[in-house]
């Protein structure tokens, strides 16, 4: 009998029995570590913090907290006068030194120049967040010009990609730690954002592969937001999925950027927020189809009926 078919007959029974025997002691022990790593968790205070689309939404409030803690800020975006913005009230929080530089992260040498700033300046890098990203709504059909959508794969992947790459040697020295803010819209697929979906799909799978690499040297927090309050996410809501979920709320920016904050002190492999969000993920995979249904209901046939 071939290999695989032996494995086919023995591995998901013993899978099964794995989960029925270890997960309720790991789950345990996982929730004392968290526990510990809560209570002695990281002190920024001086330590060199780079956040890429930090002009506005969850970038602009990220500044903000790592300034309440002490934390020395390089501040990257496309818009300047909403960096000097952002840098000055950082400086009022509590930062002690906050440098604003003006980039484009889909661009390789934009990219490797934030971080030689940062480091010239510096002399360090600590955390580096990987926060810049950009939204569509829009059904696949109805991309009239496809080749416009490169643009979000530039932005949402190779955006964090390329400035990861030039941080690296920086973080190794520092053991420091990488923020990905990517989406759940990466592992819950949602309609009307297929290009986007893609693009937070392939940078979720990029950071776990990397975090595995790099081993416990340097931290890996990939944050998942749903339903945040963001510019984004305000600008692009349709008017026909808001008729259906009316009875929910954004969470605020500013609650979802001291929550992944604090999740990068405990050096989380993943953040969630807000956090009802994750129970979704086991749904994905037990009951695909109800969640398909569910989310067609709630978008593309409540959509055709208004047009209709």
């Amino acid at each position: 009998m071939e290999m695989n078919k032996l494995l086919n007959i023995f591995i998901p029974p013993l899978t099964i029995i794995l989960l029925v025997f270890i997960l309720p002691p790991f789950l345990i022990f996982k929730l004392l570590w968290s526990i510990w790593r809560s209570v002695f968790k990281e002190n920024v205070a001086g330590k060199v913090v780079l956040i890429t689309g930090a002009s506005s939404g969850i970038g602009e409030h990220l500044a903000y907290e790592y300034g309440k803690r002490g934390a020395r800020l390089a501040l990257v975006a496309r818009r300047t006068d909403r960096l000097q913005k952002v840098a000055g009230r950082a400086r009022e929080l509590g930062s002690p030194d906050v440098i604003v530089i003006t980039a484009d992260v889909s661009k390789l040498q934009d990219s490797k120049r934030f971080v030689d700033e940062t480091v010239n300046h510096f002399g360090q890098l600590d955390h580096l967040v990987n926060n810049a990203g950009i939204l569509n709504s829009q059904t696949f059909e109805g991309i009239s010009d496809i080749s416009k959508f490169v643009t979000f794969m530039d932005t949402n992947f190779w955006g964090s990609v390329y400035g990861t790459h030039f941080a690296l040697p920086h973080l190794r020295k520092s053991k420091g730690k990488i923020v990905v803010m990517s989406s759940a819209a990466g592992w819950l697929c949602p309609p009307r954002a297929t290009i986007y979906t893609a693009s937070k799909a392939a940078q979720i799978g990029l950071f776990e592969s990397l975090r595995v690499e790099l081993g416990p040297e340097i931290g890996v927090t990939i944050v998942t937001p749903g339903f945040v309050e963001s510019e984004m996410t305000q600008a692009l809501q349709t008017q026909a999925a808001k008729g259906k979920l009316r009875f929910l709320k954004d969470e605020p920016t500013d609650v979802c950027a001291k929550a992944i904050v604090e999740s990068s002190f405990r050096r989380d492999m993943y953040l969630t927020e807000p956090l009802w969000v994750k129970s979704l993920f086991p749904l994905k995979f037990l009951y695909p189809q109800v969640l398909d249904w569910v989310s067609y209901w709630l978008t593309i046939q409540n959509e055709e009926k208004v047009l209709g």
